[in-house]
């Protein structure tokens, strides 16, 4: 099935396998699974990164920066009425971030052309002088094991993306 036939996916990137390892790795990346009652499953994907929650939260609520480490979500990025439409694999969406917040709380909507809309729940953790980035991805109904996976596989890309971008930038 291609992005074009399954509008639910908009985080789907095709790419290559990710291996799941443990955080003592530089491309540490974990996965734990959990139940969601109303959709069914739900995945929370993490990594950690060696900068500190407010640089890493800084750097990915600019929706300005959804190309770099987000290239699955957005190609392009610009602001319009307080809202980020970006350009996607799936054509023009919207992306509207939480409000600004001391928690680390970069709880998403996007929302299609066609009205639909996925609430994508993400999370910057403070951990020491690092801290460890959380993003759920939920299975949406009707979703299959194998389209469910490759929207994990797509999110790990992008929390790997995000952790070496920020790792090689000025601290």
């Amino acid at each position: 099935m291609t992005r074009a036939e399954a509008p639910a996916r908009l985080l789907v990137v095709l790419c290559e396998p990710v291996v799941l390892s443990t955080r003592a790795s530089p491309a540490a990346v974990g996965s734990i699974a959990t139940v969601n009652a109303a959709t069914g499953e739900s995945r929370h994907l993490s990594t950690h990164i060696d900068r500190s929650a407010q640089k890493v939260y800084d750097y990915a609520s600019n929706g300005l920066n959804l190309p770099e480490w987000a290239p699955g979500l957005a190609c392009s990025a610009e602001e319009v009425d307080g809202r980020w439409i970006v350009d996607s694999p799936m054509g023009r969406a919207a992306v509207s971030f939480a409000p600004r917040n001391q928690f680390g709380v970069l709880d998403h909507h996007v929302t299609l052309v066609s009205g639909q809309s996925f609430y994508n729940p993400m999370r910057v953790i403070a951990d020491g002088t690092g801290c460890e980035v959380v993003f759920t991805v939920r299975r949406q109904p009707g979703m299959s094991a194998e389209d469910f996976e490759r929207d994990a596989r797509a999110v790990l890309r992008d929390l790997s993306r995000l952790k070496r971008l920020m790792e090689r930038a000025d601290p």
